[in-house]
């Protein structure tokens, strides 16, 4: 049973990323489906799809087809991912205190009351949240 699973994620795409694969699979979240789409629209990864057959249930998987920089596989796209707010230590922040990754370079995913957010959008509209990530 996995406890937090966008950290399960997150570490999913990051060994995915260092032994070089091309794909991952995760079990499928409307939350992690949220992520991906992020990932996605801002260039960390090149596609995202829902397979729904699943031999153990109907949750289905998330299929990620990860982007890396050359094309022998050796240098991915994210050079780093980290999971900020756990679940036994939250961390919310302001509108005024969200912080920016990498000095502006990267990007951290927010959830609000609004959605998921990327850093840049919850300073646009000017809402805070639930830091879940760090993406750089």
């Amino acid at each position: 049973m996995v406890v937090d699973p966008i950290a399960d994620m997150l570490a999913r795409i990051n060994n995915a990323m260092k032994s070089r694969k091309s794909e991952v699979y995760i079990p499928h979240s409307k939350m992690k489906e949220k992520i991906a789409e992020i990932l996605k629209r801002e260039g960390y990864i090149e596609d995202y799809t829902v397979s729904e057959e699943n031999k153990k249930g109907n949750q289905g998987t998330l299929i990620i087809k990860l982007k890396y920089l050359d094309n022998r596989n050796t240098k991915p796209v994210i050079q780093g991912i980290r999971r900020v707010s756990k679940p036994g230590l939250r961390k919310y922040v302001d509108v005024k205190n969200i912080p920016y990754v990498r000095k502006g370079l990267g990007i951290a995913i927010l959830s609000t009351n609004k959605g998921l957010l990327t850093d840049a959008e919850a300073r646009q509209q000017k809402v805070g949240g639930e830091v879940l990530c760090y993406i750089w």
